[in-house]
């Protein structure tokens, strides 16, 4: 598998709080990791929806109200 050549800025403007994540600043491996979890990842959340770490599409769709 390539490296991805834009981890650095991707990791820069990424919001997900999750410390320990493996995937932070690789997208691609994101976006694939929560789809399987039937989730969205925390790029898609507010501040303090993010924080709550519910990645559900519900949680999403309420913050949206």
């Amino acid at each position: 598998m390539m490296e991805c050549i834009n981890t650095k800025t991707n990791r820069d403007v990424c919001n997900c709080t999750y410390e320990p994540c493996a995937r932070k600043g690789t997208c691609c491996e994101c976006l694939h990791y929560h789809r399987r979890m039937n989730e969205l990842p925390a790029c898609f959340f507010g501040k303090d929806d993010e924080r709550t770490y519910d990645r559900s599409v519900n949680r999403f769709l309420k913050s949206k109200r």
